[in-house]
């Protein structure tokens, strides 16, 4: 009970300690709300009111179709402009796409002599160019094959695909960004502050006080953790209802208490991470530098920002060691597809487990630390 005692008591200290470090504070509520927004709704992967201009040099009932059928969301209405205006219009920024539909357009059509529509793409804006040039393409070819099909009694295709997209049937991209987001955030700030914690006390003298005091390393380090597991816990449970559910609309279909708890126990090993770093580092500079040599290569292999497959088969393999990695394949199965306890308790597992080797490894580094200081 006394050892229960001196972590609670210590974890108030560093709550306290972290509730007047106003740099911190202000990076936390920035992390869990402001970037979650702009991070959903700057880096969008679908074609959003792309501009449009529209060159008509066939003035058939089929080139009105086609130009009729480019409709908002994902175009604006096109712009009849003249063919001779393209390419200034398109170099002034006013125009991502122009379409350029030739004289007796229609009549070659229905001759089967296969003509040509131009599509002009401004490829700075890379995402909807990209993109928007597939949505073009379909548009056209869906409204040429209706036409035909009206005017020819064409038979239709004898294979009819229909797909069903699951969990996010509108592909928007900023209910995937929102929740990673989110995610990335809780192994940032959970390195950052576990290893902040002791550089402060460090730097502010206080870590000689607690070590000539009856607490061992294992209680110290403890109180750190869970003071600031707490600290980001509540965040992540504010941002998930507040930002992402409330202000983006993006659904959640799985337990967000079952996400927490999953939060919790990755915290250990972030947290034991952090205080790692911090037992290394020096001063705030140093946990910042080495802070991003783990961070990075971590999130970015973790299956947050590409999949697994798409890694080479060895890299995947090594990842697989990485309780990051699981914290991103039970996040994603709980709030996307509303997996349950039944699904999830293997990485729940394989995330304590290896988090719990690294924070008996973080105490030993803290407690070799501890002896060279007294």
């Amino acid at each position: 009970m006394r050892k229960i005692g001196n972590i609670f008591w210590l974890g108030t200290k560093e709550l306290r300690s972290f509730l007047h470090d106003f740099v911190l504070l202000g990076f936390v509520v920035y992390a869990f709300s402001l970037a979650i927004m702009a991070q959903a709704n700057s880096y969008s992967q679908e074609v959003h009111n792309a501009s449009i201009g529209a060159v008509d040099e066939d003035h058939s009932e089929l080139s009105r179709r086609i130009i009729r059928a480019f409709l908002p969301p994902y175009f604006h209405q096109p712009r009849r402009i003249a063919e001779r205006d393209i390419v200034p219009l398109m170099n002034l920024g006013k125009y991502t796409f122009t379409i350029d539909i030739p004289p007796n357009f229609e009549r070659d059509v229905l001759g089967g002599r296969n003509p040509a529509i131009q599509l002009n793409v401004d490829a700075t804006m890379m995402v909807q160019g990209g993109l928007g040039a597939d949505y073009a393409q379909q548009i056209i070819m869906t409204e040429i094959q209706d036409f035909l099909s009206h005017t020819e009694g064409t038979a239709p295709p004898p294979v009819n695909l229909d797909v069903r997209i699951l969990f996010n049937p509108n592909l928007t991209s900023a209910w995937f960004t929102s929740v990673m987001g989110i995610i990335n955030s809780v192994s940032m700030l959970a390195i950052i502050l576990a290893g902040a914690a002791i550089v402060r006390e460090r730097e502010h003298g206080t870590m000689d006080h607690l070590l000539v005091m009856p607490l061992t390393p294992f209680e110290i380090a403890m109180s750190k953790v869970w003071a600031n597991g707490l600290v980001i816990t509540v965040a992540v449970g504010l941002s998930l209802y507040l930002v992402v559910r409330t202000l983006l609309g993006v659904p959640i279909a799985g337990s967000i208490p079952l996400f927490m708890v999953g939060v919790a126990i990755y915290l250990f090993f972030a947290c034991a991470v952090g205080i790692f770093i911090g037992t290394i580092a020096r001063s705030m500079p140093q946990l910042g530098l080495l802070y991003l040599l783990i961070y990075l290569p971590t999130i970015m292999l973790s299956g947050s920002n590409t999949p697994l497959e798409s890694m080479p088969p060895w890299l995947a393999t090594v990842m697989q060691a990485s309780p990051s990695t699981h914290f991103v394949s039970f996040a994603q199965s709980i709030l996307y597809r509303g997996a349950g306890i039944g699904v999830v308790w293997p990485q729940f597992a394989l995330v304590a487990g290896i988090g719990g080797l690294f924070f008996v490894l973080a105490i030993l580094r803290f407690r070799s630390t501890a002896a060279q200081t007294t």
